[in-house]
């Protein structure tokens, strides 16, 4: 049983976690389109919240220290992954201004393998440095303001991670009726692309 001040911290960290990633974003754009394929949806889930709850653990352990004094690093991952958003981009792009109508159909683009969409959510997850901000630097030092409960308060942001990609990669399927019109994965592939490619601008600005 909880005691009140673990619980506190608990739901905390879980309403600051998903203040931190309910945002439009490369990761979840990927994961909302994985989800109204229905193709790979549990292991790009299983990618982006285990790959969460292990940043938020080394946030709330204090690793973030250790990443702030690193700017080189950060740059570096600043620039790798633009160039690899940008690419994700321009793809989606592609697949936007075909037109035949085979080419927008919900297989188009689609990943070829479990291992490929794994590896795409990893890119994009590990890629970002806005995630090591978010989780290392800014969640791991609120965490631990929160001396003798911090690893709770890191619990429940875990937690928001865990519900917020199972709900966008299975709830995703909701909106199927929309998408079986051939012009919504032109607009998607659209938004998709656009949100890449500022990501990728807003990084390469940021350097």
């Amino acid at each position: 049983m909880l005691t009140p001040a673990e619980l506190t911290a608990l739901l905390a960290g879980l309403a600051f976690g998903l203040s931190l990633i309910v945002v439009i974003g490369a990761q979840n754009t990927y994961v909302l389109r994985v989800g109204l394929l229905r193709r790979h949806v549990s292991a790009v889930v299983a990618v982006c919240a285990g790959s969460d709850v292990v940043l938020i653990a080394a946030g709330v352990g204090g690793a973030g220290v250790a990443l702030d004094g690193r700017p080189l690093l950060l740059r570096l991952v600043r620039v790798v992954g633009a160039i690899f958003l940008l690419g994700l981009g321009a793809m989606a792009a592609g697949r936007a201004l075909r037109t035949h109508g085979e080419a927008l159909q919900p297989a188009t683009g689609a990943p070829q393998s479990v291992a490929r969409a794994a590896a795409v959510a990893l890119a994009l997850t590990w890629l970002n440095p806005a995630v090591y901000l978010d989780t290392l630097v800014l969640l791991g030092s609120v965490a631990n303001t929160r001396a003798g409960h911090q690893w709770w308060f890191g619990a429940g942001a875990a937690i928001g991670s865990v519900l917020w990609f199972t709900g966008l990669g299975y709830g995703a399927h909701l909106l199927a009726p929309l998408f079986r019109r051939p012009v919504a994965w032109r607009y998607l592939d659209a938004f998709v692309a656009l949100v890449m490619t500022t990501t990728a601008v807003r990084l390469l600005v940021g350097l």
